[in-house]
């Protein structure tokens, strides 16, 4: 019998986390798959964390679920004290919408919008009031301050993903995910955005997941989750480009 309606909230204090969490596609199938296998994680407030993997080792899967993008097949994923996998989806869109904030390797900008209303649309999504202070201190942290008129199509591709990420801290989530999210900007413009997501956690106390396959861009988060079969293989605390490269080596990826 399923463990999951006498699951009890994580006693940690914690961003999110995961208990037993399981997932697979094609149940009951030929072709079923096993894209997280029995997977318990806590991720600390105020951290900065790395999930790696090969192709198809369970990555994307581990965040869309801890986001409440798609719900697990068993087990637990929490934000905080909410159950995402017990709760109806009227609810988990609203903790999505009010806890969580997205950064997509795609940046997802709306090109009719200028740089100012995709950042604050989340906020006009809601129905809530943009705090001018809040928003002026990150447009300034961001360097974006002359580029709030500007449509998408306006901004070089280092521009955008910087819109992209006011946009995300702009609802003051509980965590930030980030799904390789340098993946396609320059070496330049990728190493000034992971500066800047390790100093929103390290100076405002954000929680940052970032899904990634690149070892340098592991080696900005405090800590790094490397996933293997669905499984997490390893856990290593303070990553170096090094330790993620040889890490990789070992399994083969």
């Amino acid at each position: 019998m399923s463990h999951l309606h006498y699951a009890t909230p994580p006693t940690t204090a914690s961003a999110c986390s995961t208990d037993h969490l399981t997932k697979v596609y094609g149940v009951g199938s030929d072709r079923q798959v096993v894209a997280l296998d029995d997977v318990s994680v806590t991720i600390a407030p105020g951290s900065f964390t790395a999930i790696m993997g090969p192709s198809g080792s369970g990555k994307s899967t581990l965040m869309h679920c801890m986001a409440g993008l798609d719900r697990a097949t068993s087990g637990d994923a929490w934000m905080g004290q909410d159950n995402l996998s017990q709760l109806p989806e009227k609810q988990v869109t609203r903790i999505r919408r009010d806890k969580v904030g997205f950064v997509f390797q795609s940046f997802n900008l709306l090109p009719t919008l200028t740089a100012q209303q995709n950042i604050v649309l989340p906020l006009d999504l809601a129905g809530k009031k943009v705090d001018k202070e809040h928003f002026a201190s990150i447009i300034e942290s961001l360097s974006l301050q002359d580029r709030l008129t500007h449509r998408p199509s306006q901004l070089s591709g280092g521009q955008q993903q910087r819109v992209a990420i006011a946009r995300a801290l702009m609802t003051r989530p509980q965590v930030v995910f980030a799904d390789e999210p340098t993946g396609a900007l320059d070496s330049k413009t990728g190493t000034a955005l992971l500066e800047y997501l390790r100093r929103c956690s390290r100076e405002q106390g954000q929680t940052i997941i970032m899904v990634t396959h690149d070892p340098k861009a592991a080696a900005y988060a405090d800590r790094a989750l490397v996933l293997l079969d669905g499984r997490i293989v390893d856990d290593v605390a303070s990553p170096t480009a090094e330790m993620m490269m040889a890490t990789f080596g070992r399994l083969g990826a």
